[in-house]
């Protein structure tokens, strides 16, 4: 017999396009607030979800009145990954203007006191471990164990679940008892969730208040996938790139990504393979994966944000930027939610989100035990007889 569980609350913060809330919302949590400084984003938030208005607040988090956040069980933090990313400036969470908005989420949690959250999910780019030399992921940590959260950390890449090699770094903050705390056991993961890089980071910060949670192992790595996210196109489709542009792409790639691309041209089936721009040494390359995977996703905004897209087979090779929807998919957005928002816009948006089937698992395997173990507010009930 299955059990009913009441609805568990979340307050989002960076909350973005609704992505963290797409991944949660299966699992029984119920967003009650919301907020982002991006007006863009919210426009696709509110696409997805047309009850956004009652709860989706515009703005600075630094301007934001604690007393005006609900009450909930959770508070969900996706802090902008710029300062801390090797595609940014690296300016790290102090000094940047950008990732430093995270000790906005934590005047709000210390004003609210004890009515903040039991649980909170931080989730942020691996450079958020060695930024300024180690000591921002430690400040993040320390932040919260003096707001009574005692911390577990792990990696997940969204490879274990969709076509696109996207590596993330997640912090669990609890104030719920616990029963192992032990720093040494999450040493123990199995490589799917901690990183030599990660492991380091805790060695290098064992004085502070971890808390340890058996985690089921994740999926394994895939290993193709691209072309079955692919929206079907004709060849007389305007998006494809003109011949001159192709060419002139073609001449920018180094000797070895040219040569797989003119293999595949010959191919007597279409392959598809994804390519950013870069620059190397001066000059512009467009450096293409050698797989049927994608690269990470990004901001749309920047010259080497977007991600393009080739189809080479049958003595033809085509090229065009990815579409919003491909960008979508990519995250683990099913298609019955819709895009209405503009190229650069919908692809900035799902860019910088998370990807929906990676917070489902922690969800279910990672919060929900958690707030069914420890949380007075997570009430079991038996279906109705």
């Amino acid at each position: 017999m299955e059990h009913r569980f009441s609805p568990l609350t979340v307050a989002e913060y960076f909350a973005g396009i609704g992505l963290v809330r797409m991944g949660l919302q299966p699992h029984g949590w119920q967003v009650i607030y919301a907020n982002d400084i991006s007006e863009k984003k919210c426009e696709m938030y509110e696409t997805f979800f047309p009850d956004a208005g009652a709860h989706y607040v515009i703005g600075d988090i630094f301007d934001i009145d604690p007393a005006s956040v609900p009450s909930a069980t959770l508070a969900t933090c996706s802090f902008p990954c710029i300062d801390l990313s090797l595609a940014g400036n690296m300016n790290g969470m102090i000094d940047g203007n950008h990732s430093s908005a995270f000790w906005g989420f934590i005047q709000i949690l210390k004003a609210q006191g004890a009515s903040s959250p039991s649980l909170v999910l931080v989730e942020n780019v691996p450079g958020w471990l060695y930024s300024n030399k180690g000591m921002d992921f430690r400040v993040t940590v320390q932040a919260l164990n003096k707001l009574g959260y005692a911390c577990d950390v792990f990696i997940l890449d969204a490879l274990r679940f969709i076509p696109q090699s996207r590596l993330r770094v997640f912090l669990v903050g609890t104030k719920l008892p616990v029963s192992h705390t032990t720093v040494e056991l999450i040493l123990t993961r199995p490589k799917s969730l901690l990183s030599d890089r990660l492991k380091r980071s805790i060695v290098a910060n064992k004085d502070l208040q971890w808390f340890y949670n058996e985690i089921s192992d994740p999926p394994h790595l895939n290993s193709a996938g691209l072309a079955e996210i692919i929206e079907p196109m004709s060849d007389s489709d305007s998006r494809w790139w003109p011949d001159d542009e192709v060419k002139r792409h073609l001449a920018m790639m180094k000797e070895s990504h040219y040569a797989r691309v003119e293999r595949l041209k010959h191919g007597q089936q279409f392959a598809y393979r994804t390519f950013f721009r870069r620059r190397r040494e001066g000059q512009q390359r467009a450096e293409v994966r050698n797989d049927d995977l994608s690269g990470c996703l990004r901001t749309a905004v920047g010259g080497s944000g977007k991600q393009f897209l080739i189809r080479a087979g049958k003595g033809n090779i085509k090229m065009r930027v990815m579409t919003p929807r491909e960008y979508a998919r990519l995250q683990g957005v099913p298609d019955e939610y819709p895009i209405t928002a503009n190229g650069v816009q919908a692809l900035t948006g799902f860019g910088d989100a998370v990807c929906v089937p990676v917070i489902s698992w922690i969800a279910k395997h990672i919060l929900n035990p958690l707030a069914e173990n420890g949380s007075p507010l997570y009430q079991r009930q038996l279906p109705n007889a």
